[in-house]
């Protein structure tokens, strides 16, 4: 039986044969709360910068290092035994595998957009163009373990993308969206993301909740992300899609909190379609915000989070 994603993500983690990147260290900023009870009764939360801490604040496609970058691309054609069936071109098998990566990404972008202001790149379609090439000179795999093609490619994205950044949930990150999910409160993802990001996000969460379920507390109909939709924030397509999904829940957006770091990714956008907001301002490496921004009417958020647990405040 096939592994999925989720179930991927989980037996990489348990390996000790692979080097991987350690999550940044939270550097919190001078900041205060400003904190209020909401009329709010459900909640859409952002996950790199805001749930899940990676460098940057943000899914990459490379590290901030060549250095590291290259040795990731090492990794995954070990990995995923890729070596055999690529072009014998002078140089590294790192160099000309970014070459393959780097033409595919910048195909993706080219591709028409369908009019989206914001348009997304689908991590795994590059791949999909790679190994379609590999497979030109022979290249098979154990579709036993991984698959078939349209997941495969997702499985090598992920391993791709956690050999470049580290990852790790915030403090408190865990314990408060289960406390929300407890107490009954309607809980999303409205978040820039990859297919791979609801698994990654239940891997840092077990670092904190061995019995953390992602499936129950943020539900697939709830999950928005950005791959999904070919657009990402401040996408009007994202949001008004978070505005339907929460519709079929019987929620208003005002009656929906929206958390974020960054005020014009986040908190801009999800004003716009009248959902209430909450900046988190918990980590200088994600935080995206200036003080004229906060006085700004069209970004200042109805609340300052700079701890995740404070969002029971809010909910009284």
């Amino acid at each position: 039986m096939p592994l999925s994603l989720e179930e991927y993500v989980e037996k990489l983690d348990g390996r000790t044969d692979l080097p991987w990147p350690a999550a940044p260290k939270v550097d919190p900023p001078k900041a205060k709360p400003h904190l209020e009870p909401l009329p709010v009764r459900g909640v859409l939360w952002t996950v790199y910068g805001t749930l899940v801490a990676v460098p940057g604040g943000e899914l990459a496609w490379e590290a901030k290092h060549d250095f590291v970058t290259d040795a990731a691309v090492d990794k995954t054609i070990k990995e995923f035994k890729m070596w055999q069936s690529m072009s014998r071109k002078p140089g590294k098998p790192s160099e000309y595998m970014r070459e393959l990566m780097n033409k595919a990404l910048t195909q993706l972008k080219m591709a028409g957009s369908g009019g989206e202001k914001h348009p997304e790149v689908r991590a795994e379609l590059i791949w999909d163009d790679i190994v379609k090439k590999l497979q030109q000179k022979e290249y098979q795999y154990d579709a036993g373990t991984y698959g078939p093609p349209a997941e495969y490619v997702k499985k090598i994205a992920y391993f791709y993308h956690a050999s470049i950044q580290g990852a790790g949930a915030y403090p408190g990150a865990a314990e408060v969206t289960r406390m929300l999910w407890g107490g009954g409160k309607p809980q999303g993802l409205l978040a820039d993301g990859q297919s791979f990001t609801p698994g990654q996000l239940q891997r840092c969460f077990r670092k904190q909740d061995p019995d953390f379920d992602a499936a129950a507390v943020f539900p697939p109909p709830l999950r928005l992300i950005s791959a999904e939709f070919k657009a990402r924030k401040p996408s009007d397509t994202l949001f008004q899609a978070a505005v339907r999904a929460m519709a079929a829940k019987g929620l208003r957006p005002s009656q929906v909190l929206h958390v974020g770091s960054s005020l014009d990714r986040d908190i801009a956008p999800a004003k716009k379609h009248g959902f209430r907001t909450a900046l988190f301002a918990g980590d200088k490496g994600s935080l995206a915000a200036t003080p004229d921004g906060l006085k700004d009417p069209a970004t200042r958020p109805d609340v300052l989070l700079t701890e995740l647990t404070q969002v029971l405040d809010v909910f009284g």
